[in-house]
């Protein structure tokens, strides 16, 4: 039997067949056209999800269940999703509604929760009893895991590690807080510092990488004129660079977990963004004189992460 896994994103909802190994061998998707009713949605994951099944050259018998990851807050246990804000979802029975077009077992959880479980069955976390992972992207995504299982808190909302404070009364976050994680380490934060440097020296190579136009910038600007040897790039990488090492530090702080895993696009900067996390952390790690500690390790499944973890919520 083969397990069907759903990420669904505020643009795409990708679907995957997944077999034994953790291995996706057929795959659907649809554009998530927001705004528009749940309803809609809905019948485009099961059609998404039907496409998946026909692509695997199977049949919808051979799925024994299936997973969701959402954005939002959601009630594993019912299925229902609290709350996604961009996604118009409140109160939303989404396992039911699924299962009714599918006749399956349906199974959801939060869209970071399902990544970070598929990185902790089959990528960076395989082995570890106690696992953690941020995702740097539009914002920074968390989830935890304890003894082998998924924590989301008494309401389903636990994990929001994004949204823990790095500097007192600091920069405007989205969620309506001042000083967050998020708003110092995501990607989009990345690009607002490379910007703000670009404007104060406007002597930067940056600009050549951007063809003169500030407005495209992305999160690997700062990191290549890094390696062409400029030094406003370079200083704009040791600060974003800080910042991630002092939110790390903090979440591994508090959940000693065996991994703590780093994904999204910034982290395929790999050891230049890797290494002076590692070092910071080993002289702000509260445990740094015990013999177990935190591996700081990149993600390895990328976007398939979703997928696998979400398909695979049948086993937490």
């Amino acid at each position: 039997m083969y397990k069907l896994g759903i990420d669904l994103g505020g643009t795409n909802i990708a679907c995957g067949v997944v077999d034994e190994n953790f291995k996706i061998i057929g795959e659907g998707k649809m554009k998530t056209n927001m705004p528009r009713p749940a309803e809609e949605i809905i019948d485009d994951m099961a059609k998404a999800a039907l496409e998946a099944v026909k692509n695997a050259g199977i049949t919808i018998d051979d799925i024994d269940s299936v997973g969701v990851g959402t954005p939002g807050s959601v009630i594993a246990e019912t299925g229902v999703v609290a709350y996604a804000n961009n996604l118009n979802f409140y109160d939303l029975p989404l396992a039911n509604m699924l299962e009714k077009r599918l006749e399956k077992k349906v199974y959801v959880a939060n869209d970071a929760n399902a990544a970070t479980y598929g990185e902790y069955i089959a990528g960076a976390g395989k082995g570890a009893k106690n696992f953690v992972a941020i995702t740097l992207g539009t914002g920074v995504g968390g989830g935890i895991i304890i003894d082998g299982k998924i924590y989301g808190g008494s309401n389903g909302a636990g994990g929001e590690l994004g949204h823990t404070i790095i500097q007192m009364n600091g920069e405007a976050c989205s969620c309506g807080r001042y000083g967050c994680f998020e708003a110092y380490a995501s990607a989009t934060a990345l690009i607002r510092q490379t910007k703000q440097a670009m404007i104060r020296f406007p002597e930067t190579k940056m600009y050549e990488l951007c063809d003169g136009d500030i407005n495209n910038v992305t999160g690997r600007t700062a990191f290549d004129a890094m390696r062409m040897g400029d030094e406003v790039g370079t200083s704009v990488v040791d600060e974003y660079i800080k910042y991630l090492a002092v939110g790390t530090a903090n979440i591994i702080n508090i959940f000693q977990p065996d991994v703590f895993c780093i994904g999204g696009g910034v982290s395929h900067e790999g050891d230049r963004l890797i290494e002076p996390i590692v070092q910071f952390v080993k002289g702000e790690d509260y445990a740094r004189n015990m013999p177990n500690r935190t591996v700081i390790k990149t993600a390895k499944l990328g976007n398939d992460a979703g997928i696998i973890g979400a398909a695979y919520l049948s086993n937490n």
